[in-house]
């Protein structure tokens, strides 16, 4: 491929994780489809989702209790139209992935019913999982196969550059594969399907690629993004090389969190106690750390026992042993780890953005679904739910014979954002039901800081294992890698800055110096980028002082979003939600 190539495609989709492949099977019987993807098509996070799907498919579950659980653990920021449609369409998602392979684990033989497990914030089980603690994978290489076997065009090692706008309108994308090579695709849609960007810190759940790759081209295309001050840290990363993640399902099993000297502290914070929304329990978990002088908490499954924990957690015990830790018969350390963006590519319910001919599916996108703090389980379920919805959209007619029908029209949804034609298709310019159920995405406000280039890169190697990280548990020499006065710059110094100053708890202080020694860093030309990994410290730069600016922004604690010098804001819309 050489550097002016030019490819055509109606639908191009950027990312193959739960969002994009939904994506692509239900576009790809309809128009002509290229999905692209920045390594394997089998790689990113959602591959590695150990805990399940929620959903409300239990006869004694509903939409409406799934919905109140998830507003309470967002803090009154949910947009509740979202969560309905999150809530209520959930359930005809799940099953298409049921139709397309996944087996999800039952309580008996294969007529049994599904078996349900309770996590944090939920009111009831209703999480479904896969292989015990694999759903993830199970849901992957479900929607791989069937891709493969559609022949849908797929390129692989093909990393995004920036998009292409032309009169405002997204047209398409650039290219780079692993060699350099770039690429320019044209497309009448375009889908960002990135995921998140977990790698802005130096301890977190997320592989290697999570570098919010679309989310930073959006922003420098001038896409309107929303709610970047809100990042989910999950309460319990092992405290190990790898920060490899133990399912918040353990503790729906019975795993309790004690400190150093094996007192349960969460049941005096809240009645939920380990269950309590993901927040509440890093939060506390990290102020416990604090003084114990930074040594990781425990957390205690021997009550499970390891026959139990063998069988229902079979990943997360393989690694944990790996490790060096039998967790059956001791209490293993954790720590907290950045886990999920619940922020983005502000959207509507139908993933489009401010942008015409652009649309965000997944972590990268914010639909409103998760306010300031995602409920757990809810993300593989937002991704399959607003993916559909989505292509839907760009492609009218694409559900009849594609992945599965899709449910009914809503009596609620979506404007047209701004720039976009009021009741036009996205990709195809005829007319479509209109779905005024809340505002256009607006248009960036001209006082949020736009994106910078980024200086060169000069981290560790690309090549390193995905979870091949720093141990959690070990202090970290941030004055010797973070010089506000140096222009040159490094991805560990740039994680270990956001860490320690736009982390799980923050100061305005904190925050003003982290956002002062980001603007130092020198930005490179264009030219510079030759390479991915030099495309996602571009990409990591930018993120971080937008996120920064975002936290700033904000003086008062919600949710994720915790200040040491402010109070918390719980608006009446999280009261109530907690009261029903």
């Amino acid at each position: 491929m050489g550097a002016r190539n030019e490819v055509h495609t109606d639908l191009l989709v950027v990312g193959s994780g739960i969002a994009g492949l939904t994506a692509a099977l239900r576009a790809s019987r309809t128009a002509d489809v290229l999905l692209v993807t920045k390594t394997e098509l089998a790689e990113g996070s959602t591959r590695y989702a150990q805990g399940g799907i929620a959903g409300a498919l239990d006869p004694a579950d509903s939409a409406a209790a799934h919905a109140r659980d998830t507003l309470g653990a967002g803090a009154g920021l949910c947009d509740e139209a979202a969560v309905r449609v999150l809530c209520e369409e959930g359930p005809t998602a799940i099953r298409r992935l049921i139709d397309l392979g996944v087996a999800f684990d039952r309580t008996g033989g294969p007529d049994s019913s599904y078996a349900m497990c309770l996590e944090g914030a939920h009111s009831r089980p209703r999480i479904l999982h896969a292989g015990g603690d694999a759903t993830g994978r199970a849901i992957e290489n479900a929607l791989v196969a069937t891709v493969r076997e559609r022949g849908i065009a797929v390129r692989e090692q093909s990393a995004l550059v920036d998009l292409r706008v032309e009169d405002g309108r997204v047209v398409g994308a650039e290219l780079m594969t692993a060699d350099g090579t770039r690429c320019v695709v044209r497309a009448r849609a375009t889908l960002l399907a990135t995921g998140g960007a977990g790698q802005l810190f130096c301890h977190t759940t997320n592989p290697a690629v999570s570098t919010g790759d679309g989310i930073a081209a959006a922003a420098r295309a001038g896409a309107a993004l929303e709610d970047l001050e809100f990042y989910q840290f999950h309460p319990t990363a092992l405290a190990a090389p790898g920060s490899f993640l133990i399912s918040e399902a353990v503790r729906g099993e019975g795993a309790v969190v004690r400190d150093e000297q094996g007192r349960r502290f969460l049941p005096e914070l809240d009645p939920r106690a380990e269950l309590a929304p993901r927040d509440v329990v890093a939060r506390a978990i990290a102020r416990v750390m604090d003084a114990q002088e930074g040594r990781p908490v425990l957390l205690d499954a021997t009550g499970i026992g390891s026959m139990r924990l063998r069988e229902r957690f079979p990943t997360i015990d393989a690694a944990v042993r790996a490790a060096g830790f039998d967790w059956g018969r001791a209490p293993v350390p954790v720590t907290p780890a950045a886990h999920y963006w619940m922020g983005g590519i502000r959207t509507d319910l139908d993933g489009r953005t401010s942008l015409p001919g652009l649309l965000a599916a997944g972590e990268c996108a914010r639909t409103g679904v998760h306010g300031a703090n995602r409920l757990a389980s809810n993300s593989l379920l937002e991704a399959a739910v607003f993916a559909a919805r989505a292509v839907e959209v760009a492609l009218p007619g694409c559900g009849a014979g594609a992945v599965g029908a899709g449910p009914a029209e809503a009596p609620w949804a979506v404007s047209v954002p701004a720039g976009s034609a009021p009741g036009l298709s996205v990709l195809t310019g005829t007319a479509v039901t209109a779905r005024p159920d809340r505002p256009s995405p607006a248009e960036p406000s001209p006082a949020e800081p736009s994106p910078a280039e980024p200086s060169p890169p000069t981290g560790p190697s690309a090549g390193v294992d995905r979870r091949a990280r720093a141990d959690p548990s070990a202090p970290v020499d941030r004055a010797a890698r973070a010089d506000p006065s140096a222009g040159a710059w490094s991805r560990a110094a740039l994680q270990d800055l956001m860490w320690s100053r736009a982390g799980l708890l923050r100061t305005g202080s904190q925050l003003a110096g982290a956002a002062a020694q980001l603007n130092a860093w020198r930005s490179p030309a264009p030219s510079v980028l030759t390479t991915v990994r030099a495309l996602e410290d571009r990409n990591l730069l930018d993120l971080a002082r937008l996120l920064t600016a975002h936290a700033l922004n904000r003086p008062a604690s919600v949710g994720a979003h915790h200040r040491l010098d402010a109070p918390i804001s719980v608006p009446d819309s999280a009261q109530e939600a907690l009261a029903c």
